[in-house]
């Protein structure tokens, strides 16, 4: 298997996900989740992403798909399609699995995931973070990151169309 073969191997079904996420709880390896849109990968989304990581063994990213983006945000988004933002998450080194998901909440994924750990930005709080009392409920725990003042896709936009 080349590596590009083993980068695609990352984005993964719900069905498969729950086969390797059954593996991972066997050998007591804890599972973080995390998700978002991830439309233009920056620095901010790497320190997020690898701070994630830091709280388990096993990094699974929720990434919204295009349709879900696009009733969301309904601003022109997303900028690149779900295949490439897809591929992009999968090809970091911190990533074990990504999934898209097509509803607005990552709320059905987080209640089958069942994850150890459940992470946001520190745009989130513990009241506002979906799938928060699921994952307490199951003995997880919530871990919100420090965002990186400046950094993200917003402001990327903005400065590309040299409004900043």
């Amino acid at each position: 298997m080349n590596h590009l073969e083993a980068v695609q191997q990352k984005i993964m079904p719900l069905q498969d996900l729950l086969r390797l996420r059954n593996i991972w709880h066997f050998k007591s390896e804890p599972v973080v989740f995390t998700n978002g849109c991830f439309d233009i990968l920056h620095k901010g989304h790497i320190h997020s992403l690898t701070e994630a990581v830091s709280f388990g063994k096993h990094l699974v990213i929720g990434l919204n798909s295009d349709e879900s983006i696009r009733r969301i945000k309904k601003d022109g988004r997303p900028i690149q399609d779900q295949t490439s933002r897809a591929l992009v998450l999968a090809a970091l080194s911190c990533t074990d699995a990504i999934i898209i998901f097509n509803e607005d909440t990552p709320l059905e994924l987080i209640r089958a995931i069942k994850p150890e750990v459940l992470v946001k930005g520190g745009d989130y709080t513990r009241e506002t973070i979906i799938g928060a009392e699921d994952v307490l409920a199951n003995g997880g725990r919530i871990e919100i990151i420090k965002l990186i003042e400046g950094y993200s896709t917003t402001a990327i936009e903005q400065k590309i169309a040299g409004h900043k």
